[in-house]
């Protein structure tokens, strides 16, 4: 049996870091009804087909809450951490080989490195949602997972837009944040984008 792993949320300021993981032999069938990388789907799609994935085979999903991530990103980069979260997945999906889209700009280490920590051939490339269905498929449980998590976010904190930072409504959403004073526990904290805000006078808002 092959896997394929995915992650959704690694570049979001707002939310969890949620990586999945899809192990089955029914790479074709996957291609017939439909799956692709899941950026190119639209919500309801994915949502469909998740239902479908699931039906399929084995699925495994870890997701890292922001302020998890801002401990564990103080000893460790985004891409070590999700090394491991891959790692995890791995060991609990068991497959022959195991397929994974390479956040490391040097796949092949992070190819090498995975088979060290759990005993299974890995392939580990960029995009590698593109080309294979199993990729593709652990990309799309990743992303319905993820908007499951912000749904529930929103309904705490209000709405923050897609809590990525290019999101021109995530954006002001933390500068109201911090203009009061606070910064929710939604908020990964450590990122680059809140240091950023912080440093801007009140007259840049």
């Amino acid at each position: 049996m092959k896997a394929g792993i995915d992650e959704a949320g690694k570049g979001c300021v707002i939310g969890p870091l949620v990586v999945a993981g899809v192990a089955c032999d029914c790479e074709k069938k996957l291609a017939e009804i439909g799956v692709k990388d899941s950026k190119r789907l639209s919500h309801r799609k994915r949502e469909e087909l998740a239902a479908e994935i699931c039906k399929m085979g084995k699925i495994e999903v870890v997701k890292v809450q922001p302020e998890k991530l801002d401990e564990m990103m103080k000893y460790k980069t985004i891409n070590e951490i999700l090394k491991e979260c891959y790692g995890v997945i791995i060991k609990k999906l068991k497959p022959e080989v195991a397929y994974v889209d390479s956040p490391d700009v040097i796949p092949d280490r992070l190819a090498r490195e995975l088979k060290e920590m759990t005993g299974v051939k890995v392939v580990a490339e960029h995009k590698a949602d593109d080309r294979y269905p199993l990729v593709a498929a652990a990309s799309i449980i990743a992303k319905v997972e993820r908007e499951k998590e912000i749904e529930k976010l929103k309904a705490r904190f209000g709405d923050f837009g897609s809590g990525y930072a290019s999101d021109p409504k995530t954006r002001e959403y933390l500068r109201s944040e911090i203009l009061q004073g606070r910064i929710p526990s939604c908020v990964r904290k450590r990122w680059k984008t809140i240091s950023n805000l912080k440093q801007q006078t009140l007259e840049d808002f």
